[in-house]
């Protein structure tokens, strides 16, 4: 069966900035919204908003993958294979009560898989997984987008960073540029990050603040 294809690997390896955006149906700005954020160095772009019809999904998913095409950036698509596929996405992220990698493989062969954990057995668990391309760990501090869920700390962040792991991995949850260098001296060099850019007035000069404080 075929797996990822090398050139996305190497894409999400050399990720630094992840952004998960909702669909911005209130604002009406997604295009331009996203067209900026990859301007200002973001590399990857999720769509993520919870009780979206598929239909709006898809269109929403059609126009980032059309921005990231232009921008050299990779469109992301979360906890669904089916609209992964359809929508031929790079990228497909999961949660642990999720269809399982190997499941995702059967739906987008080629798609890049990421996993979150929130732990340090889920995280040894998804770096011995063969499907994974990528990991998340966090969240770091409690977040509005993931309600109920508490925030690990930096200590996940940590362990990731002393696992000598070849996977590439984002800390997630509570990132913005005020925060960045915590989980930077943690031994992070990728984060996934929402609001610090959804909600920002300049959303390009906004994701270039993060770029610059994030390494090469």
């Amino acid at each position: 069966m075929p797996t990822t294809s090398q050139a996305t690997r190497d894409r999400v390896a050399t990720a630094r900035i992840y952004l998960c955006t909702d669909t911005r149906a209130e604002r009406g700005d997604l295009r331009e919204f996203v067209r900026a954020v990859f301007a200002g160095g973001v590399d990857i772009v999720q769509i993520r908003e919870k009780g979206i019809e598929a239909s709006d999904e898809l269109a929403a998913l059609a126009v980032v993958a059309e921005e990231a095409r232009a921008a050299g950036g990779l469109v992301a698509a979360n906890d669904r294979a089916d609209i992964a596929a359809l929508a031929e996405v790079d990228v497909l992220h999961v949660g642990q009560d999720d269809l399982t990698p190997a499941q995702v493989r059967r739906f987008s062969p080629e798609v890049a898989i990421g996993l979150s954990t929130h732990s340090r057995d889920q995280l040894a668990g998804a770096l011995a997984e063969p499907d994974l391309d990528y990991v998340c760990v966090g969240p770091v501090w409690a977040t509005p987008t993931k309600p109920g869920r508490p925030g690990v700390g930096l200590d996940l962040v940590r362990a990731a960073a002393e696992s000598g792991t070849t996977t590439p991995w984002f800390a997630i949850g509570g990132i913005s540029h005020t925060t960045i260098g915590e989980v930077l001296d943690a031994g992070a060099t990728r984060v996934v990050v929402v609001r610090d850019l959804t909600e920002a007035d300049d959303p390009e000069a906004a994701a270039r603040r993060l770029r610059r404080a994030l390494p090469d």
